[in-house]
């Protein structure tokens, strides 16, 4: 099994720590593992992104023009990453920040409303978290286990504290993407 994903917003949303995050998880599993980040002066409010992905069998290249499934936190990433989804694959975004949902009839789309769930969890910093959960309910790329496994080595210490909402995120965005499934 191999899952080539790109996830993409504005910087500060936390695009590149859920890519992270799917990354250790996949170490964690003893998977072949590529992150590549992207991102510069976007990360005080442009569109920053990451391409992870996962495999059993050994990774060829990192760079990729396509993708098995895309995960978009804002209008400008839905516009541009769309059209790389490969036939078939699937995208999965924040419904509660995107006016203009994606439209392809060949692609799996998954409308989530992230924004508006973390707002109800009373931390709009766990929108990331949400939104991971629901790609690994939907994907099956890694185990949830290994996800809560990797916020420990991802989060800074200082945020253990945080790791019990995270996890609560994480399983209120299953839950979402169940209920589309």
């Amino acid at each position: 099994m191999t899952e080539e994903s790109i996830f993409s917003g504005f910087g500060g949303q936390g695009v590149l720590t859920m890519g992270m995050l799917l990354g250790y998880a996949g170490i964690i599993e003893d998977k072949e593992v590529t992150w590549m980040p992207s991102y510069g002066p976007e990360m005080r409010g442009g569109t920053a992104n990451c391409i992870t992905i996962v495999s059993d069998e050994p990774i060829s290249s990192p760079i990729l023009s396509t993708f098995d499934t895309v995960v978009a936190l804002n209008q400008p990433s839905v516009d541009k990453f769309e059209p790389k989804v490969k036939k078939g694959g699937n995208i999965i975004f924040d419904s509660s920040n995107i006016l203009i949902p994606p439209t392809r009839e060949d692609i799996n789309i998954y409308p989530i409303p992230a924004s508006d769930a973390a707002v109800k969890l009373k931390n709009t910093k766990v929108l990331n978290m949400i939104i991971l959960g629901a790609f690994i309910e939907a994907r099956k790329a890694v185990k949830p286990e290994s996800v809560y496994k990797a916020l420990e080595q991802v989060l800074p210490e200082r945020h253990h504290k945080l790791i019990p909402l995270n996890k609560q995120a994480f399983e209120l965005g299953a839950e979402l993407i169940r209920k589309l499934m």
